[in-house]
């Protein structure tokens, strides 16, 4: 078994604010109306009631340098869309967790640790399962020192 650090977690239902963006960084587009939206709204002042998630949507294909990634916010049932904003409710589910430090090139890092945790789950007792992968940023993306994803990976028993 694989020394990765792995923590087993539930996650509950939730309600979501979700921006998307899509090009050749479509990270940096969707935080940036992210924030715009959360700003406003006080959402940024609470982060542990406000968890923010991010996923490819869609994921990068060979041969295009675009691709889209989608930005959620842990909203409660108050929260109204606008703009480019749109509410979801995630279902939850089970998850293998690990942490990812970014600080050098994330094209390299993030995929990196994807690819250790997908591995550690193969050589646990977990079964692959459908829902939504997820990274949870518990810094800003754009943080010129690097930053901190929580990558959790969709896992059944």
């Amino acid at each position: 078994m694989s020394k990765l650090p792995v923590r087993i977690i539930k996650l509950e239902p939730m309600q979501v604010a979700s921006v998307h963006g899509f090009g050749k960084e479509p990270e940096t587009e969707a935080w940036q109306k992210l924030i715009a939206w959360a700003k406003p709204h006080g959402l940024l002042n609470a982060p542990e009631k406000h968890r923010i998630f991010g996923f490819n949507n869609p994921s990068p294909s060979p041969g295009s340098p675009n691709y889209g990634y989608e930005f959620w916010i842990e909203v409660g049932p108050e929260a109204t869309p606008d703009g480019a904003v749109v509410m979801k409710t995630f279902p939850g589910g089970l998850y293998a967790v690990t942490r990812c430090e970014v600080r050098n090139d994330p094209g390299d890092i993030i995929p990196a640790a994807w690819k250790q945790l997908v591995l550690w789950r193969e050589q646990s007792q977990y079964r692959s399962a459908q829902h939504q992968w997820l990274e949870e940023h518990l810094s800003e993306p754009d943080a010129p020192e690097g930053f901190v994803l929580e990558l959790y990976l969709p896992i059944a028993e």
